[in-house]
C-alpha cells in the first residue's frame, strides 16, 4: 500500500514535466526573421496577442509550446507578405475575441469598455459632493 502511495505521488509530481510536448519548437518560434522591418512588425503583433495557454503573457513574452506555434505562425505569415491586421483577423477567428488584448466593442465586451468612464464620473460626484460639503 505504501509502494502505490509513493509511486502516485511520484507520478503527481512527474505530471508538469511531463505536460510539454517532446516535439521540438517550431522552426521560427524562436528564431528572428533575417528582414529586420519583418521582424519588427512581427514583434509587434505578438506583443498584442495574448497567449491562450498562459492567459497573462503576450505571445511574445511566453514560453509555452502553444505560444511558440503561434510565434512561428505569425513570424511565417509576415514573411510571406500578409497583413499583422490579416493575421490578427484570422487568429481572432480561430481563437476568439480572448486572443487579443484590445477586444472590440460588442454585446459581450461593453462592460469593459464603458465601466472606466462610469467609474470616473461617479467619483468625480462623489469628489464633488465632498468639497461642497467640506466648504461649508
Amino acid at each position: 500500500m505504501r509502494r502505490a502511495a509513493i509511486l502516485l505521488l511520484a507520478l503527481a509530481a512527474a505530471g508538469p514535466a511531463l505536460a510539454d510536448p517532446a516535439t521540438p519548437p517550431a522552426a521560427l518560434a524562436n528564431t528572428q526573421l533575417r528582414d529586420p522591418v519583418q521582424e519588427a512588425a512581427a514583434r509587434e503583433l505578438m506583443v498584442t496577442l495574448r497567449c491562450v495557454v498562459c492567459q497573462g503573457q503576450s505571445i511574445a513574452d511566453s514560453d509555452a509550446s502553444m505560444a511558440g506555434d503561434m510565434r512561428a505562425l505569425v513570424r511565417s505569415r509576415i514573411a510571406a507578405g500578409e497583413s499583422p491586421d490579416a493575421i490578427r483577423r484570422w487568429l481572432v477567428d480561430r481563437y476568439g475575441d480572448y486572443v487579443t488584448y484590445d477586444p472590440p466593442f460588442g454585446a459581450a465586451t461593453w462592460p469593459l469598455w464603458l465601466a472606466p468612464v462610469v467609474l470616473l464620473a461617479v467619483g468625480a460626484l462623489i469628489a464633488r459632493s465632498s468639497f461642497r460639503r467640506g466648504g461649508r
